[in-house]
């Protein structure tokens, strides 16, 4: 006899027949067929996959849950009056631009406030496209 696809038969006792349920309960599988009672596991046509049983979870079960609060509002870059005093002159302008070249701030477009406990030094400041405090609004007002 020639080996051929059509003749290949596989070794004696490898494969085994599968046990047929639902045949009655001297079969060892009758009345609910290895399914249990009730329920959506027990009804026909379901193929749940059992994901925790084979060790995987699924990608909503392995993404975290996103918790708290993040604010849309942008936070102020702050500059305090003591830097102004160092790296500014009498009679320069304090806007976004100058705090960005001076490296104050890193980002223009977040906006800008100007804090501090110490008293404003220069004079003639001229000071636009930042917030300020009220006490430094009060400074500012001081050397004018």
């Amino acid at each position: 006899m020639s080996l051929s696809l059509h003749t290949i038969k596989p070794a004696k006792r490898s494969t085994k027949k599968r046990k047929k349920i639902g045949r009655g309960n001297a079969s060892g599988h009758g009345t609910y067929s290895g399914k249990g009672q009730k329920g959506q596991k027990c009804r026909s046509g379901v193929s749940r996959m059992k994901l925790k049983r084979l060790g995987m979870k699924s990608m909503i079960q392995q993404t975290p849950k996103v918790r708290g609060f993040k604010s849309d509002k942008p936070k102020n870059q702050v500059v305090s009056v003591a830097d102004i005093n160092k790296y500014f002159k009498d009679g320069d302008a304090v806007n976004p631009k100058t705090l960005l070249q001076k490296k104050l701030i890193n980002k223009i477009k977040l906006p800008v406030k100007i804090l501090g406990k110490e008293d404003l030094k220069l004079k003639n400041l001229k000071f636009s496209g930042v917030k300020m405090s009220e006490s430094v609004q009060e400074k500012i007002n001081k050397t004018l």
